[in-house]
Formats: structure tokens, C-alpha cells, sequence
């Protein structure tokens, strides 16, 4: 199950506040002062009034675009300062802040596959263990982050993550990475240092939660789970996740309570609703199984979970026709769940279609021999992974 804990781009713009735009060089002529003393009062309307008198005395005055650049940047209006950068980087392209600055508009404006070309460019003319050279690794890595290119990101957030020990954010930022393209040891490894940091971040034990779970440690993710909620039972997702992992293993009166307390925290939450309700379905109690799916549904229609269930409760009601509807529904959204081709085709079969009823079950069976010839596919290949290679047969005798 996805970790309910996700970065945004709120977060990463957070993570990328300590990089500031940079100084650009002083011009030479023109009402500078005027207007870097306008800029020292917070004046930004009147110092950009004072650049754009510059720029009439010269237009080709990097210097004046990109001081109304950073004027824009600094006021959050990202966009707006790009083609300022551009424009002082089109007449001087030789200074490097405003590069920089352009990169960092960029990011923070959320083009970041532009921001990454600026950032890329800007790392290969840095000297390897410089702090500038870190500062652009952590901006990249949160770039690719931001574009869920999370294999991309690693290298770059280990690197800085290294260099910058104490900073638990990038360390998070790493684990979330790590977890998303599955390199679980990765996670626990970031985990211990997290800890190190802050012993009662209960993201990090969700985090190694997540990588247990998907290393098949059930055992070892229950424990971490439980120690999140020690941490903070607040944590949006905590409950839930233990709540899962106790559902996935049919220890659904274990279960109940958890997903229970997610609503409490979360009233709304579809998934805590869905799961909470299936294990009602199990525990034998259908009206509030019902009542449940209904409301998740209208809050999240296209969970495949809930219309199978709605199906059941509908069908063991006698609702058949309601059943058949959120059957069908539940087919559109995981037409492999055999579960849905059984009970169609079982309805069908006591209402007398036969043709549907058959038709079903015909899906059922070609799903059955699908699983089966992929199981022993996957054995097959077991097997000769562990025998020895045979030997080559000998050439012919050829005359």
C-alpha cells in the first residue's frame, strides 16, 4: 500500500527557501544607487521604476533586467521574473547568479524540467566539493523529485543529504525517494539516520513501515507502525497503514479499530471508509458495512473495493438488481478481480441468465488459467535459474 505521507511541491519549495536568488554584479552608470536604496526601504514599485529609467539611457543593460528580475522574485512572482533573467542572460550571458537565478525562478514557479536543464548546466562548471556544487544536488534532487522522477533524484539527495547531516527534511526527501522505486534497504538506511535526528519522527517509522511491509516483513512493519502512533497519533495515514497491514493478513477484528481511528482523525478519508467497511463485511456486520461503502462511494467512486462490496451487502440483502450494478461498476474499474466474475456469474445463474451467468464464469475460468500458467511459468524458471548449465553438445564430424 502507498504510504499516506506524500511531499508536495509546497514542501519542496520549503526545503529550496535557503537558496536564495543571488547578488548581481553592480552597473556601472545609470541611478543604481537610487535604486538599490529603494530596494534597501522595500520600495519595489519605485526601484523598478528607477531600473526601467536605466534601461532607457541603455537598453542593453544586463544588469537592470536582472535587478527587476530578482525585485520579482523577491516579491513571489516567479513567472513574472523569468524572462527578466532571460533577457539579462541574453546581454550578459557570462554572469553566473543570474543563471542561477533564473534556474531558481524556475523551480520555485514549477517548471522544473527547465529549472533542471539551469541547475545541470550550472553543476558542470562547479568544482566537485564545493558548496555550490551541494546546493545544486539539492535542488536537483528535489526537481526530479517534483517530477516523480525519483530514480533520478537519489543519487543527487544521497550526495547532499551527505554533506548537509543535520538537515532531516533532505533526509525525508531521500526516504519517500528511495521507497518510491522500491529500494527498501535504502529506506531503513535513512531511516536509522533520521532517528539519529529526531527519535519521535513518526514519518520515518511510517516510512520503515512501508519498506517492511513491501520486504514481506509483516511483523517488522506492524512494529514500526505502532511506534508511529507512539510518536504522533495524529499522523494523517498512521492508522490506516497499520489498519492495512492487519487487513492484509485477515486479522480484520485487529484491523477495525484502526481504520476507525482514522476517521476520527480524517472523517472523509475513502480509503480508511473502504477498508473499515470490508472488514465490517467479514465481521458479519452489513449494515454498517453498508452505510460505509455508500458514503465512500460518494466520496471517492472509482475505488474498485468499494462497489464489489456494495455488491455483496446488496446481494445478501436480496437487492439484486442494485448488486448487479455495483458489481459491473466494480468489474469497469479491476476487470482481473475474479471475486467480481464469480458473484456476477452466480446471480446471473440464480436469476436464470444463463448466457450471462456462463459468460462470467467463462471470464473466471480464463483468469484462473492465466494465474496458474504464469505461476508455473515463474517455477519453471526457479528451477533452471538453479540447475547447472548443461553442456554444450558436441560438433558433427563433419568429412
Amino acid at each position: 500500500m502507498e504510504l499516506r505521507v506524500r511531499l508536495t511541491l509546497t514542501a519542496l519549495l520549503t526545503l529550496a527557501a535557503g537558496y536564495c536568488e543571488g547578488q548581481t554584479p553592480q552597473p556601472t552608470a545609470c541611478q543604481r544607487e537610487a535604486a538599490l536604496a529603494l530596494e534597501r526601504q522595500g520600495d519595489n514599485a519605485a526601484a523598478e521604476t528607477a531600473w526601467k529609467q536605466c534601461l532607457e539611457s541603455n537598453p542593453s543593460n544586463p544588469e537592470a533586467y536582472a535587478q527587476m528580475g530578482l525585485l520579482e522574485a523577491r516579491q513571489e512572482h516567479y513567472k513574472e521574473a523569468v524572462p527578466l533573467y532571460r533577457r539579462a542572460l541574453e546581454l550578459g550571458p557570462e554572469i553566473p547568479s543570474v543563471k542561477l537565478n533564473l534556474g531558481l525562478a524556475l523551480f520555485k514557479s514549477g517548471e522544473l524540467k527547465q529549472s533542471i536543464e539551469i541547475f545541470t548546466e550550472l553543476l558542470n562548471s562547479q568544482p566537485p566539493d564545493s558548496r555550490q556544487t551541494m546546493k545544486l544536488k539539492t535542488l536537483l534532487g528535489m526537481a526530479h523529485y517534483g517530477l516523480g522522477e525519483y530514480a533520478a533524484a537519489i543519487p543527487y539527495l544521497k550526495d547532499a543529504a551527505a554533506a548537509d547531516e543535520q538537515n532531516l527534511a533532505l533526509k525525508l526527501v531521500l526516504a519517500h525517494s528511495c521507497l518510491r522505486v522500491r529500494q527498501n534497504q535504502c529506506v531503513l538506511d535513512v531511516y536509522h539516520e533520521i532517528l539519529t535526528l529526531d527519535p519521535n519522527s513518526a514519518e520515518a517509522y511510517m516510512l520503515a513501515g512501508e519498506a517492511l511491509d513491501a520486504m514481506k516483513d509483516r511483523a517488522g512493519a506492524i512494529q514500526e507502525f505502532r511506534a508511529a502512533i507512539r510518536a504522533n497519533p495524529k499522523e494523517p495515514g498512521v492508522h490506516l497503514n497499520l489498519g492495512y497491514v492487519l487487513w492484509a493478513q485477515s486479522q480484520f477484528r485487529e484491523a477495525e479499530p484502526e481504520f476507525q481511528a482514522e476517521l476520527d482523525n480524517s472523517p472523509n478519508d475513502a480509503q480508511a471508509m473502504t477498508y473499515l467497511a470490508d472488514a465490517e463485511v467479514h465481521l458479519n456486520q452489513p449494515e454498517a458495512a453498508r452505510m460505509l461503502l455508500e458514503n465512500a462511494a460518494k466520496i471517492e467512486p472509482g475505488i474498485a473495493l468499494i462497489h464489489l462490496d456494495l455488491g455483496i451487502v446488496y446481494s445478501d440483502a436480496g437487492r439484486r438488481d442494485d448488486a448487479v450494478r455495483e458489481l459491473k461498476l466494480a468489474e469497469t474499474l479491476d476487470p482481473d478481480n475474479q471475486n467480481v466474475h464469480w458473484r456476477l456469474g452466480h446471480i446471473y445463474q440464480i436469476e436464470g441468465n444463463k448466457d450471462e451467468a456462463k459468460a462470467e464464469f467463462d471470464k473466471l475460468h480464463s483468469l484462473k488459467n492465466a494465474v496458474e500458467d504464469a505461476l508455473g511459468k515463474k517455477l519453471i524458471e526457479a528451477e533452471t535459474k538453479d540447475k547447472p548449465a548443461a553442456e554444450a553438445p558436441a560438433a558433427p564430424n563433419v568429412k
